[in-house]
């Protein structure tokens, strides 16, 4: 299984970003799956997480301003960033628990980062 994420850049503040991340290989259901950032000498935090019932829980500090979403024919989770701050800077990453086969036990599995840059 690979998690493939896209869609970071540089934006002014105030702006917007959608992220994509798409699995690909051997996948039989992916719960939950979610966005975590890391900024450099920090720990990884949590962004948004969405489980298979698209139920959703997002971090304080995002509430409000990202949306995650997923579309499951596509095995590919979105994070749709409005109203962007110079503090979302960081590198941003995908994150899935997928189970390969039926019956077979949930494995994590990340992307590569994708970097969000805000300008001021």
């Amino acid at each position: 299984v690979q998690l493939q994420a896209s869609g970071g850049g540089l934006v002014q503040a105030g702006g917007s970003l959608r992220l994509s991340c798409a699995a690909s290989g051997s996948i039989f259901s992916i719960n939950p799956a979610g966005w975590y950032r890391q900024a450099p000498g920090k720990q990884r935090e949590l962004v948004a997480v969405i489980t298979s019932g698209d139920g959703t829980n997002y971090a304080d500090s995002v509430k409000g301003r990202f949306t995650i979403s997923r579309d499951n024919a596509k095995n590919t989770v979105y994070l749709q960033m409005n109203s962007l701050k110079p503090e979302d800077t960081v590198v941003y990453y995908c994150n899935a628990v997928v189970v390969t086969v039926r019956g077979g036990s949930p494995k994590t599995y990340w992307g590569q980062g994708t970097l969000v840059t805000v300008s001021s």
